[in-house]
């Protein structure tokens, strides 16, 4: 594969004099929650308080603001499952230039109405972001219409590097700092910026283990596409690096390690609880691997939070995802004796035990029990997986059949 040339400081620096006034120098903000299981300081830089709730303004306002008047006035495409597509509909709006959006037909409607109200006209099309693409591709090459990729391009890679430089100006000894990574323009930009202006920090990539396309990639040494993306954060969903992207990390990048979708389930739950912070999955990548310990990670520490764009309704499941996978929610099948006091010795039980109980179901008809039974659903509060273990031995030694949810 041809060596490219990397993305330099000038450019980094030449972006963050076009983003001044458009693009919001984001807190960046000690975490005393985090920093208990580092055993130092961690950080957190709050790109889910940036404008369209992401950093992806960075990036495509940096490249709409050095197309031509005419290219503008022409109109731009994009293809996004999301975040992209937010950025490039404000950065277009802002620049006065027409913009057309490709997005998955299984898009969050909540990023779709976003795109949407930030003045892009969105097209839903194909079964996943890779098939979006494609026909965005062909729509702008058909009309003569500058594409405007989400990671792979110079600009769009400088623009993100303005994140780097806002970190190493607010903090003066860096240890790590760890980046949520998908296609890889966030990461290469801001270890651009880093590499030039703290050369001493570690800096590790985070991707979710069923988008991971980075780890195989480094190992072939060029970027290698996965067959199967599955994971529940959309935007580092991408299933292989760009050509560009790959030679930054290759370069500049210490390590690249993978977090599970139950990770980052637990990350949000902890963002949210103790943060006081609303993080999409992918946002969240980085407290994940806090949590999880993975990859060498010296302190100070500075955590990026790419974005806060999630769907309310996926919002609630992944908090009771993230509750059930820390300990904090039982939820359980069992039968009981179909007569009068059962279901009150049941209950009266689990009080005992001190779990909160937040929902019950009792089934009598339409499930198959033997007769004389019913069947009891049961959702509860507990303090964590010792208490759960608890629960369920104390639940057996009554003679209660326990089928987790």
């Amino acid at each position: 594969m041809a060596t490219k040339e990397l993305v330099g400081l000038p450019e980094i620096q030449e972006a963050r004099r076009r983003l001044d006034g458009i693009a919001v120098n984001t807190p960046l903000d000690r975490s005393r929650a985090l920093s208990e299981y580092v055993g130092g300081p961690v950080l957190i830089k709050c790109e889910n308080l940036q404008r369209t709730g992401s950093f992806k303004i960075r990036g495509a306002y940096n490249r709409l603001s050095l197309l031509t008047p005419e290219q503008r006035e022409c109109g731009v495409v994009a293809a996004s499952a999301g975040n992209h597509a937010q950025g490039v509909a404000l950065a277009a709006s802002l620049l006065g230039c027409p913009a057309t959006v490709f997005m998955p037909r299984f898009a969050t409607l909540v990023k779709v109405e976003a795109t949407r109200r930030y003045g892009a006209e969105v097209v839903l099309d194909g079964k996943d972001f890779g098939a979006a693409n494609a026909t965005a591709i062909a729509h702008a090459r058909e009309r003569e219409l500058v594409f405007v990729p989400p990671f792979e391009h110079r600009d769009i890679i400088a623009g993100q590097g303005t994140l780097g430089l806002e970190i190493a100006q607010s903090i003066d000894d860096i240890g790590t700092v760890v980046i949520p990574v998908g296609g890889g323009g966030l990461i290469s930009g801001a270890a651009a910026a880093l590499r030039a202006t703290a050369p001493g920090a570690r800096i590790v990539g985070v991707q979710a283990t069923g988008a991971a396309s980075f780890p195989p990639s480094l190992a072939a040494g060029r970027p290698v596409a996965l067959e199967r993306v599955a994971t529940i954060a959309d935007g580092i969903a991408a299933n292989c690096p760009g050509d560009l992207t790959f030679e930054h990390v290759q370069a500049l990048v210490d390590d690249v390690v993978t977090v599970s979708d139950d990770a980052m389930a637990e990350a949000l739950v902890l963002a949210a609880e103790r943060m006081k912070l609303v993080l999409e999955p992918a946002g969240a990548a980085g407290v994940a691997a806090i949590l999880e310990g993975v990859g060498e990670l010296r302190p100070p520490v500075v955590v990026l939070l790419s974005g806060g764009n999630i769907d309310p309704l996926l919002l609630l499941g992944v908090v009771r995802f993230g509750l059930s996978a820390s300990g904090r929610y039982f939820a359980f099948r069992t039968h009981i004796p179909d007569r009068p006091g059962e279901l009150h010795r049941l209950l009266g039980m689990l009080a005992e035990l001190g779990v909160n109980i937040v929902g019950v179901e009792h089934h009598r008809e339409g499930v198959a029990v033997h007769l004389g039974e019913v069947e009891v659903t049961l959702q509860l509060e507990t303090r964590g997986k010792a208490h759960i273990d608890l629960v369920a031995t104390r639940l057996a030694s009554e003679g209660y059949g326990v089928e987790q949810l």
